[in-house]
């Protein structure tokens, strides 16, 4: 469904991402937030399936920054290397591909930003910095370090109960700070519970945080 484009940041950095259009007119637009393992077959595949609901949607290669091309699976040595990576890029830069990407399919009409892991943190931190209409989160490991910042946008979180790199305190303390966040956690599941490459897939909490998500882009994207 997909095809790979270049796209510029502000900076003059090029870098490439994945975009999926859907069929007739989009409802609007989509940046989905890759893991810290690349665009790859899994996040291709997440992108398609927003498509699939009717948005123009778009996937950029964060990593591109550090290494071109980053496309890894999820075993020891991949996880290692997706730390390494994310280690050499830098947090202000991610946003402003990511800003990029949301002007990419700006011609959609109203643009969400999701992300997952990694990724989950960068639509925190776009929901802030990028200008988006509506964030969407999942298992984002730094937002709790970065509530000094304020949404410009409506914003939900999805946190697995058992995600032993997200102590529940940290999702509290989001929840102190920002009353105004949907924050969503699924009881028994783990960190990446809705990649299901992952031991971790939770089906069930997949669908229900799906269904949340798209009724809350319904809502405020179209």
């Amino acid at each position: 469904m997909g095809e790979t484009i270049e796209l510029t940041a502000s900076d003059g950095h090029t870098f490439s991402a994945y975009k999926a259009e859907p069929e007739g007119t989009p409802k609007g637009g989509i940046v989905v937030i890759q893991e810290i393992f690349g665009v790859n077959s899994h996040i291709r595949e997440v992108t398609d399936g927003f498509a699939a609901e009717g948005y123009l949607a778009i996937a950029p290669a964060l990593f591109d920054r550090a290494e071109r091309d980053v496309d890894l699976g999820y075993g020891p040595d991949d996880r290692d290397k997706g730390i390494a990576t994310r280690a050499n890029v830098e947090w202000d830069d991610a946003v402003k591909d990511t800003i990029a990407a949301k002007e990419a399919v700006a011609s959609a009409g109203k643009v969400g930003i999701v992300g997952y892991c990694y990724g989950g943190t960068i639509a925190w931190l776009g929901a802030c910095k990028g200008g988006f209409d509506a964030a969407s989160g999942y298992y984002g490991g730094g937002i709790h370090q970065n509530l000094d910042l304020d949404a410009g946008c409506p914003v939900q979180l999805h946190f697995g109960s058992e995600d032993q790199g997200i102590p529940q305190e940290n999702v509290d303390l989001i929840r102190e700070a920002k009353a105004d966040v949907d924050i969503f956690v699924y009881d028994g599941a783990g960190h990446g519970f809705i990649c299901d490459q992952r031991p971790s897939y939770d089906e069930a909490a997949t669908a229900t945080a799906r269904g949340r998500t798209l009724e809350f882009f319904g809502q405020h994207i179209g």
